[in-house]
């Protein structure tokens, strides 16, 4: 499947997107988030997360690398690799034990953990737009496949 591209007015869309990939992935994956500061990166993982079922506070991993949730279930794992210095932190912080095929991990600034990342299924690339933001969402495993016509279907 090519690429699915989105528009969202506002907020509260892009949080209802972020709740729907909650419930298309069933809180497991890998998914990038790319686009520069301010496009939306962590609003999106606040929705997925909170679609997940969270309740509580979705704070942004900026200096913290990486928040965990546990929600029943499942596991998920919001990273930003924004103030990382150098990828091979990520080696010393054991970023290989978070991917598993039960976990869903969101990351933020990917780019800046090339070499130490694994290949994701879905890579999210959010831009401005004259009417509020621009998601090209871009499968690359079968999975993210489904994932994206289920959406496809519901937010064109």
């Amino acid at each position: 499947m090519p690429e699915v591209i989105l528009f969202l007015a506002d907020e509260e869309a892009m949080v209802a997107l972020g709740q729907r990939i909650s419930q298309v992935t069933q809180g497991a994956g890998l998914i990038f988030l790319e686009g520069d500061l301010g496009a939306g990166k962590t609003t999106l993982s606040r929705g997925i997360i909170r679609g997940l079922g969270h309740t509580g506070a979705v704070k942004s991993p900026t200096f913290t690398l990486v928040e965990p949730y546990e929600i029943g279930d499942v596991r998920a794992f919001h990273f930003d690799l924004y103030r990382l210095v150098d990828p091979e932190e990520l080696e010393f912080m054991g970023i290989r034990d978070y991917f598993d095929d039960d976990a869903l991990c969101l990351i933020e600034w990917p780019n800046k953990g090339t070499g130490f990342l694994p290949k994701p299924d879905l890579t999210i690339t959010i831009t401005p737009h004259e009417h509020g933001r621009q998601l090209k969402l871009l499968p690359q495993s079968p999975r993210a496949e489904s994932w994206c016509a289920a959406l496809a279907l519901e937010f064109k």
